[in-house]
């Protein structure tokens, strides 16, 4: 029998063109928004560790083990990669495409008002209160000056849109899930938002919008969302990881840091943030498996 082809570099840059389109097609822009004074720039967001703290998927992950949707023993592993996560601020692409296989396998027959109801509820008991304040204020400066402010995450499009509809913002761009009829198939259209797939987003929006990139401002705080920064006039490195930093430094761009007792906390906080997690009080569902 003859094995499957590998994955090659175009097909995996395809997939990411791919899923920036579909995220850019995806955007929810609120139609009560009048043409802005500025309307040919604009700010743009990663959400984990950079709007919130730690991963929005994660801490969707805790709202849907609260509701029984899967066990303690099925999360314990978990826990593990968002301590580090949270505590160390560095992505591991292996846990993120775990993230991405679970999660699809445990939406697949559900359905888009089922996630997006729960998603509502989520976002205010487990979301709300790790949005950094500092963060906050940068996007309302953008708004204050009138300019379209929207979230790029590798969070599910149904959740990030709840968030930049809380957080009073113009959308947002995320991963985009298949659906049919209303009901998930279990399958990404392109693949996650992430990396190089948010940068093909935020182009592909800009061309949509009318947008000059190089009157626009970009933030996050992974040196994976480099692609996205670099395409931008005014990038921004907030709450940043050792490598997004030392480039920043490196390139000039501005940095900004909300985190409190950062540096010295950080060892002993490793193990203790683990042991919170494994007992629920933080978010460890990545495993999101159908209870059977």
């Amino acid at each position: 029998m003859t094995p499957p082809p590998r994955r090659t570099l175009p097909d995996l840059r395809q997939r990411s063109v791919l899923a920036g389109e579909a995220a850019a097609s995806a955007a929810e822009v609120e139609a009560a928004l009048d043409t802005p004074p500025d309307p040919t720039s604009a700010a743009f967001f990663d959400v984990d560790n950079t709007i919130m703290q730690g991963a929005s998927i994660f801490h969707l992950a805790r709202g849907l083990h609260r509701r029984k949707f899967f066990t303690t023993r099925e999360i314990v592993g978990a826990a593990w990669k968002q301590a580090y996560f949270r505590v160390v601020g560095v992505e591991d692409p292996e846990h993120v495409a775990e993230a991405r296989n679970s999660a699809l396998g445990f939406i697949a027959g559900h359905t888009v008002a089922e996630l997006e109801e729960l998603g509502e509820e989520i976002f205010d008991e487990g979301m709300a209160h790790r949005i950094w304040p500092g963060t906050r204020a940068q996007a309302q400066l953008h708004l204050d000056q009138g300019q379209r402010v929207w979230l790029v995450t590798a969070a599910p499009i149904e959740i990030a849109q709840i968030i930049a509809r809380r957080l009073g913002l113009t959308g947002a761009m995320g991963t985009v899930a298949e659906h049919r009829d209303g009901v998930y198939t279990g399958r990404l259209v392109g693949d996650m938002l992430h990396g190089p797939a948010k940068a093909e987003a935020v182009k592909a929006l800009a061309a949509r919008e009318g947008l000059d990139l190089s009157r626009c401002s970009a933030y996050s705080d992974s040196y994976n969302d480099l692609p996205m920064l670099s395409m931008v006039g005014d990038p921004c490195a907030i709450n940043p990881d050792g490598r997004l930093r030392h480039h920043a430094k490196e390139q000039g761009w501005r940095i900004r840091d909300y985190r409190t007792g950062r540096k010295a906390a950080r060892a002993g906080l490793v193990v203790g943030a683990a042991a919170g997690a494994v007992s629920g009080t933080v978010a460890a569902g990545v495993a999101l498996r159908r209870r059977h």
